[in-house]
């Protein structure tokens, strides 16, 4: 993955995150708006007050009803233009302050009477709010009002609703960071069961789609198109492979015409130079329709004994090996060793693994064939070996170790795909003793 993805999780859990602070500001800020319309419009003037009585009625020393004059109470005072209230007690005792309207006059004896109150008339003068507060002088009821001017609500009620959605941000955040990975994990594990597959497609892998059932639907195009992007690979390796097999196909005539018309020469150096060029033409095409050929994987599989196949081979090659200037030998620790696979395909790849090692073996030593008991076959030579950096790339189509080497360099890649056909899996063990190649299948 790219420095420059992101993380889907965290993406989703901070836009979530941002969605909810969003919808629970607008759903706080629309409460209090309608707040604002529907409560007293002396509220934020009835917290003020009801705060500064707190400390400032008390009882004087003969027990009767006192306000004292408190620097809270005095800005109250100041700031709060035709501020007038009447505090009243159970006792019956009344103290007021400022000009109280008329239309409230006459209920200034009976304000202990309310528990709360909010009254409104036809103008601001007219409105009026009673409150009941506990003070040193005891529980206490306070009609206030103002002759003009009205406050803004809305900060009032946004501070008075801190209890509710600070809690509610505080718990549900969390929970969201927390819970939106687990959904998003649970959500995407199609999508990460498809990525394994897809990881398992090799180049070769044909008719190889991803499912598209156990994902999202929003992903679901996107894996569509890929399916789409390998159907059409898979065609266009298709036109490939039969154009392949038929220029090998065609290539056979022509060679066949070229060493016979060859063979009839008189003896020479021309004629043995184009005998081993024709020879060379020939194993390459004969190579290069083995290849294409064993990747259709038409030949069904049946029990086969390697243990006579590698005989077979080494007989075959041996005349060709002795006369580049090696012994040859072949071993084996078992009479038999049966295994399930395709004859023709298995005879292919141990007669590669030989012709390698004569081409590569430098001309001198011993090559050795051995199959052994635990199910595996070992070619060896005593050749240069194959440089570190390059004993992987030895399996790859038309790579040679040595640029000007007769051999086409599919051998062992052809090698490599029959095996990994069967199941198995080949292995490399070269250095300046010699080069071992091994398959397991």
């Amino acid at each position: 993955m790219s420095e420059g993805n992101t993380s889907l999780r965290w993406k989703l859990s901070w836009q979530l995150s941002l969605v909810f602070i969003v919808i629970v500001a607008l759903l706080i800020v629309g409460l209090s708006l309608y707040g604002a319309t529907v409560l007293s419009p002396n509220l934020v003037l009835e917290k003020k007050v009801s705060s500064a009585m707190e400390d400032a009625i008390v009882l004087d020393s003969q027990g009767r009803l006192e306000i004292r004059d408190t620097p809270g109470l005095r800005s109250i005072k100041s700031q709060t233009e035709g501020l007038w209230y009447v505090v009243a007690t159970a006792r019956g005792e009344m103290v007021s302050y400022g000009e109280i309207p008329a239309s409230y006059a006459d209920l200034a004896p009976f304000v202990y009477r309310f528990h709360e109150a909010d009254m409104r008339g036809a103008n601001a003068r007219e409105i009026a709010s009673i409150e009941s507060i506990d003070t040193a002088a005891g529980k206490v009821r306070i009609m206030l009002g103002k002759t003009s001017g009205r406050d803004w609500v809305v900060p009032a009620l946004l501070v008075g609703l801190n209890p509710i959605y600070l809690p509610l941000l505080g718990l549900t955040l969390p929970a969201i960071f927390l819970a939106v990975p687990r959904i998003v994990q649970r959500s995407l594990s199609g999508v990460n069961d498809v990525a394994r597959r897809a990881k398992a497609i090799e180049p070769r892998s044909r008719g190889a789609r991803l499912p598209t059932k156990s994902v999202p639907r929003e992903v679901a195009p996107l894996i569509a198109a890929f399916n789409g992007a390998l159907e059409r690979l898979d065609a266009e390796f298709q036109k490939r492979q039969r154009f392949l097999v038929d220029a090998a196909h065609e290539l056979r005539t022509p060679i066949a015409i070229m060493q016979t018309r060859i063979e009839g020469m008189a003896e020479g150096q021309d004629r043995q130079r184009l005998l081993k060029d024709v020879a060379r033409l020939g194993g390459t095409a004969e190579q290069l329709l083995d290849f294409e050929r064993n990747d259709l994987n038409e030949d069904p599989f049946e029990t086969i004994e390697l243990v006579d196949i590698a005989r077979m081979a080494v007989a075959d090659l041996a005349p060709l090996a002795i006369a580049a200037g090696y012994e040859i030998s072949f071993h084996t620790d078992t009479d038999k060793l049966e295994r399930q696979g395709s004859p023709s395909a298995m005879t292919r790849v141990i007669s590669n693994l030989v012709r390698n090692a004569i081409d590569h073996g430098g001309n001198v030593g011993m090559i050795s064939v051995s199959v052994f008991a635990d199910g595996h076959v070992e070619v060896a030579d005593q050749g240069p070996g194959i440089p570190l950096d390059q004993q992987q790339l030895v399996f790859e189509p038309f790579y040679r170790v040595t640029p000007r080497s007769t051999g086409a360099g599919l051998g062992l890649s052809l090698v490599r795909q029959i095996v990994t056909n069967h199941g198995g899996r080949v292995l490399l063990d070269s250095g300046t003793a010699g080069t071992k190649l091994k398959i397991r299948i």
